[in-house]
């Protein structure tokens, strides 16, 4: 059992009471189960969208990520990363130490494919490693970023053949490696990304960092860096794909942390960030004091090249607010079901019961779409349909469900009262944890532009995603009066970037809606269409009108029976 619960729970054998009262009336807690278990929307989700065929693997991690990624988790996240830029005689070496529970979950995360099974496992295996990726977040997240990142990596390499050759084996090796050493004699690799730099932000055009060639210049030759990075998550990857500018422009390069005859790049990390969650990964700034590297891509493309792995990113930091949203009304229901007041169950109490039942609506509408993202990831390489529908319905996704996952968490604190508010819950780290897949790989604002961006320059990708929602015609009158609403929005493009996020916003709700519908259970896509699709529900969770099944809702949320 964990030290941080007690023998007094629910199930179990009462310890002897306290010398001043008896410890009753606590629920039993939410560890050394298997999440995958009783998840009945993500199980539902997978089969539908085509990766049944892993269940048995998402079913075995699910207990690992249940029990042991939970325990980590707490570990990791107390015991922060730390920077030691010199070693004791005063050599540079800019390396972080991490604690060994960080990798072990790196070592459990890569292991199952987390880093590569798109890349491996054949059809369904994007979706299943969706459902992987899930898994894990819930009980641990800073370990989500280096692992989204190194799967997240291989577009971007492809562009570049002869570079994708040396090192797509080592980032699909299954294996995590940990020593700082070159990337020739590790048996797998870790890759990450750095962007942005202080003065520019989102706006890379702004970027000083400058490339020169070591002697012949063009896409696979080397170059020089100098400039410096204002974030660079997970500073101990083996290599990164950065943004500098050579005389033709903004350019995609590969920089290792080790050069190719053996000694250390200079690639210099400055500090460690004071982040507000992610407490168990490591982000810095860092400075090229003329740093080795590869061009990838075509010179002057860089953006266009990079952008290959942000919209894989992108996906990753829907899944990881779906899944925060899923482990907060985890914790949430068996809590209530576990614990009286007033003489009743919480989970029995007519206005808790609204609450429970309006957060695991919310969760389902963000795994189905979710998992949809996901299928249409798989098939876009062969289907101009789903490469269109992705291209909008990514920045869709992430505006939506990232902005959520704050709101739904701190819900959940609620249900659980002061408990939820307290360190040895889980519910404070998904809280702190929440916000940052709104920010990281372009925050609401961003999401927003990106939509009117493809609607400008692809128009047929609005086409799309309304051949997606039309699927769900004719089946609830609220959603059919939404989606013409909906395209009435459109019709009229002079104030669009002041409505935007109103209108992305209508995107994701009329998507989840239609989603919903599609997937069948009735009591579920009801709900949804009624309370956000028909007005019939508040701003705050809790306000499902009469007449909502909530038993179904919350039976569907239920973690453990």
């Amino acid at each position: 059992m964990s030290a941080r619960t007690s023998a007094t729970s629910v199930g179990e054998s009462p310890a002897a009471p306290a010398p001043t009262h008896e410890v009753f009336n606590q629920p039993r807690p939410l560890e050394n189960y298997n999440a995958w278990a009783n998840d009945i929307a993500l199980q539902e989700a997978v089969r539908r969208e085509g990766g049944g065929a892993f269940e048995d693997r998402l079913e075995a991690y699910g207990a690992i990520a249940g029990s042991e990624v939970l325990e980590l988790g707490f570990e990791a996240n107390e015991n922060k990363p730390r920077l030691r830029t010199h070693d004791r005689f005063g050599h540079r070496i800019d390396e972080v130490d991490y604690h060994p529970a960080y990798h072990r979950l790196m070592t459990l995360g890569i292991s199952h494919g987390l880093t590569s099974l798109t890349w491996t496992g054949g059809s369904g295996a994007r979706v299943a490693r969706t459902a992987l990726m899930y898994l894990h977040n819930q009980f641990e997240a800073g370990t989500m970023c280096p692992m989204t990142m190194t799967h997240a990596v291989i577009p971007s390499l492809r562009e570049q053949p002869d570079v994708a050759a040396e090192w797509e084996p080592l980032v699909l090796s299954g294996e995590y490696d940990q020593r700082f050493i070159p990337p020739a004699q590790k048996r797998g690799v870790t890759l990450g990304m750095a962007m942005t730099e202080k003065q520019g932000g989102s706006d890379v055009r702004a970027n000083t960092t400058r490339a020169t060639p070591v002697a012949q210049p063009g896409p696979g030759q080397a170059y020089e860096l100098v400039g410096h990075k204002w974030f660079c998550s997970a500073p101990m990857s083996d290599a990164f794909l950065t943004l500098a500018y050579t005389g033709g422009g903004l350019s995609c390069f590969l920089v290792p942390r080790w050069c190719p005859d053996g000694s250390r790049n200079r690639f210099h990390i400055q500090r460690l960030k004071d982040k507000l969650g992610n407490q168990s990964n490591a982000s810095s700034e860092i400075e090229y004091h003329g740093a080795w590297s590869r061009m990838v891509g075509e010179e002057g493309r860089g953006v266009a090249t990079i952008l290959r792995m942000v919209g894989e990113t992108r996906l990753d930091c829907v899944i990881g607010s779906a899944s925060l949203q899923r482990q907060a009304v985890a914790q949430a229901v068996n809590h209530c079901a576990g614990r009286e007041a007033f003489g009743r169950r919480l989970v029995d109490q007519p206005m808790m019961r609204n609450v429970l039942a309006d957060l695991a609506l919310e969760s389902e509408g963000a795994v189905a779409m979710t998992m949809r993202l996901a299928r249409g990831f798989e098939a876009a390489a062969g289907d101009e349909h789903s490469a269109l529908f992705v291209r909008i319905a990514t920045a869709v996704a992430k505006y939506w469900v990232c902005k959520r996952a704050p709101m739904m968490i701190n819900e959940a604190q609620e249900c659980l009262g002061g408990a939820g508010y307290v360190e040895e819950t889980i519910l404070p780290r998904l809280y702190r944890e929440a916000p940052v897949n709104a920010i990281w790989e372009g925050s609401g604002n961003v999401q927003c532009l990106d939509v009117l961006r493809a609607l400008s320059k692809t128009p047929q990708t609005l086409d799309a995603f309304f051949v997606e929602l039309d699927r769900a015609k004719g089946e609830d009158r609220h959603f059919d009066h939404y989606v013409t609403a909906l395209k009435k929005e459109f019709d009229h493009t002079e104030d669009m970037q002041l409505r935007a996020r109103r209108v992305v916003e209508g995107m994701a709700l009329a998507l989840q809606g239609a989603l919903l519908i599609q997937a069948g259970n009735a009591a579920v896509a009801d709900a949804w269409c009624a309370s956000r699709l028909a007005g019939d529900g508040g701003l705050l969770a809790g306000t499902l009108a009469p007449g909502t099944d909530l038993d179904t809702l919350i039976r569907r949320a239920t973690p453990l029976t």
